[in-house]
C-alpha cells in the first residue's frame, strides 16, 4: 500500500469512476485501474463492485475510506511540519 494507491482508490469513490479520477490525476484510466488493483492484491480484497462501467465500492471499501483520507492527511501534515 503505497500513498499514490489511496489517492487513486479515493478520487475513484468520490468520482465513482475510474476515468474520472484518472482525468484528475492527470493519469490514464490503466494506470488507474492498475494502482488499484495493485492495493486490492495488498490488501487481499476487492475494494469495489464493478457493474459495467459503474463503480461502487464494497464493504472492505467502504471500510478503508476513512483510514484512507487520514493516512493521507497525516502524510500532508507532516510535509508541512
Amino acid at each position: 500500500m503505497d500513498i499514490h494507491q489511496l489517492q487513486a482508490f479515493i478520487l475513484v469513490s468520490e468520482c465513482a469512476s475510474f476515468s474520472l479520477a484518472a482525468e484528475k490525476l492527470h493519469l490514464t484510466q490503466p494506470a488507474i485501474s492498475k494502482r488499484i488493483s495493485a492495493l486490492e492484491e495488498s490488501l487481499d480484497t476487492s475494494l469495489f463492485d464493478r457493474i459495467g462501467h459503474s463503480v461502487s465500492l464494497s464493504e472492505a471499501g467502504k471500510a478503508l475510506l476513512p483510514r484512507a483520507r487520514q493516512i493521507l492527511l497525516a502524510v500532508e501534515d507532516s510535509r508541512r511540519a
